[in-house]
């Protein structure tokens, strides 16, 4: 038969009553925050264009609406780096081991021994 479970002690309560005050007080601040019209881009504006012209120093193209970008180029290389990473780590992940690897492994596996003389 089980029973609950029952606190024994209160010092255990202590790290749940500070998540729940902190989210609390985060509700206030976040429900409380007035925030400003959004903006938007002008008409016809090419966004990733201007990243692109950002790249190169390029600062004005006839028949291009140019947005000053620094922040989106930024953001940008970030994005570009956080993906090469993961692209990194996917590559990583999908190779196989050499061969010698691969036996061990399946040795292992089979509840075998790693090549030492354990027997």
């Amino acid at each position: 038969m089980t029973s609950k479970p029952r606190l024994h002690d209160t010092s255990s309560m202590l790290p749940g009553i500070v998540a729940v005050a902190l989210f609390g007080i985060l509700a206030v601040v976040f429900l409380g925050a007035s925030f400003g019209d959004a903006a938007g881009f002008p008409s016809g504006a090419g966004i990733t264009a201007s990243i692109g012209y950002a790249m190169f120093n390029i600062t004005s193209v006839e028949g291009q609406n140019i947005i000053p970008s620094e922040g989106f180029l930024v953001a940008f290389l970030i994005i570009a780096l956080v993906l090469d990473a993961a692209l990194d780590g996917a590559v990583l992940l999908a190779t196989r081991e050499s061969e010698g690897d691969a036996d061990n492994r399946r040795v292992v596996a089979d509840g075998g021994t790693t090549g030492g003389d354990d027997e």
